[in-house]
């Protein structure tokens, strides 16, 4: 398993919140539901898309928008058109003034909007639980990540746009398998792209020296493992594979271990009702109180804090 296998086996979505939205200018709508994780797909027509701090970008049809949460996020026909929706946490969708809009916006399955055949047409998927989405993974991306239609090929679109407004037996699941996916390819396309922002590991994996170390340590993190003995299978010396992994990847091959393994605990602290003994095995700690001060010197609180939301 290489780095990128790894880390988008972790989007595993779960009840996840599904819309096909039709608007009609104007129209701006501030999504502050602080969702781990947002997706939207441009069908028709153009939007504007404001992060926190950030300038207006500009998106249109086939270009794909990532945001990651908590943050809000801003989606308008113009970047100057006031606010009109409000999407609250638990997806309560109210006026500026607090006033509930949810019926008047219902457009009937998984469908939204200001107008039931407006030409504005975006399709919508919300992780809502931080589970869903592994932290690794919101780590490794920007606030903001645009792909543009011309940057993929991919159906799967096009088959998100056909299924989300049907009502079928299971629905709920293959939306969540369809929206994991979409995800899964958005992010693949985005990572290989030769001017992507790709983190350092993703920029190491095709080193022949780096990447079979990586791909060693995410194959088993919980191993004993040391600088001599990556280097020993990569058929290099102690002092060449150290210094090649810390220019490519950013930092030394042991200190991105701690990391990978912390991260690693994270989620399964989070998303499983694992003993900390357990969490502790499966990703190389001796014991519960190893793994319990190395954490909290990483995060800043206890596992049973982290578990806790705290």
């Amino acid at each position: 398993m290489d780095a990128l296998d790894d880390l988008l086996e972790g989007p595993r979505a779960r009840g996840a919140f599904l819309l096909r939205a039709t608007m009609s200018s104007p129209w701006s709508i501030r999504c502050a539901d602080e969702a781990p994780l947002s997706l939207v797909a441009m069908v028709a027509e153009h939007a504007w898309v404001t992060a926190a701090d950030g300038p207006p970008t500009r998106v249109g049809p086939g270009d794909v928008v990532i945001a990651r949460g908590p943050d809000a996020f801003v989606y308008a026909d113009d970047p100057d058109t006031p606010v009109q929706v409000v999407i609250l946490p638990g997806q309560e969708c109210v006026a500026p003034d607090g006033r509930s809009v949810a019926e008047e916006m219902d457009l009937g399955v998984r469908s939204w909007g200001n107008d039931p055949d407006g030409p504005t047409v975006m399709l919508i998927g919300t992780y809502q639980m931080r589970g869903a989405v592994t932290g690794r993974l919101l780590a490794a991306l920007p606030q903001l990540l645009v792909l543009r239609a011309g940057e993929w090929d991919s159906p799967l679109v096009d088959l998100l746009a056909r299924e989300i407004v049907r009502e079928e037996p299971g629905q709920d699941v293959v939306l969540d398998r369809l929206l994991d996916l979409l995800l899964i390819g958005v992010l693949r396309a985005w990572f290989a792209r030769p001017e992507g922002r790709a983190p350092g590991w993703y920029r190491a994996h095709g080193d022949p020296v780096v990447g079979p170390a990586l791909r060693l340590l995410h194959d088993d993190p919980a191993h004993p493992w040391t600088v001599a003995a990556l280097a020993g299978r990569a058929g290099v010396s102690r002092a060449a594979l150290a210094l090649r992994f810390t220019r490519l990847v950013g930092e030394p091959p042991m200190a991105y271990l701690t990391g990978l393994r912390l991260a690693m605990a994270a989620d399964l602290i989070r998303e499983t009702g694992a003993t900390l003994e357990t969490v502790a095995r499966q990703v190389g700690y001796g014991t519960a109180f190893a793994l319990s001060t190395a954490f909290k010197r990483e995060h800043g609180v206890s596992p049973q804090e982290y578990r806790a939301g705290r």
